[in-house]
């Protein structure tokens, strides 16, 4: 599929709008790449360390409440805590001491997510400031709901590092440097 992409972009466009699709795509596919495979891996350990921590606390259910908040955890930021929300319901109604504790260990495993795991995986692979990916967690949401939550990051990401990078080479082209 690249390969036709850019057989066809360089069929259609001048070299140099060839060049700048080709490598705005390539960025692209980039950042998609390492956001996707490091928030499954991250969504992985927290589902495996959910269900062990809620199997040892004897909470009902566990595999499923674990593999619900691995799931949403896709989503940067909110997910857990979009996950929480059905095994807090299931869990009133079999217990509703439980739910208290349940409360407490999706606190308490978000923050070591957004603290420790989190970071350590993707690390600063995306290159966007906290603030930035707040934004575009945000703004992603209130377009396109669930979805844009999650997608909103990358596509940002894309964005801005294709905005960074036009900005530098245009600073460079007037001899301008700015720390």
């Amino acid at each position: 599929f690249a390969k036709q992409f850019t057989k066809l972009s360089y069929a259609f466009m001048n070299k140099k709008q060839a060049d700048e699709l080709v490598d705005f795509s390539r960025i692209s596919a980039n950042v998609f790449n390492r956001f996707i495979l490091g928030k499954a891996l991250d969504s992985l350990i927290i589902g495996i360390i959910t269900y062990i921590v809620l199997s040892i606390i004897n909470v009902p259910f566990a595999l499923l409440l674990s593999l619900i908040i691995g799931v949403t955890n896709m989503i940067p930021v909110f997910g857990p805590f979009i996950g929480a929300v059905p095994g807090i319901f299931i869990l009133f109604i079999i217990d509703p001491i439980m739910v208290v504790w349940f409360v407490l260990f999706v606190l308490v495993i978000q923050q070591i997510d957004g603290n420790i795991i989190g970071p350590a995986i993707l690390g600063d692979s995306l290159g966007l400031p906290t603030l930035w990916i707040m934004f575009a967690i945000v703004v992603g949401g209130g377009f396109f709901g669930i979805l844009g939550m999650f997608f909103g990051v990358p596509v940002f990401a894309v964005i801005y590092l294709y905005i960074k990078k036009a900005t530098e080479r245009r600073l460079l082209h007037k001899n301008i440097e700015i720390e």
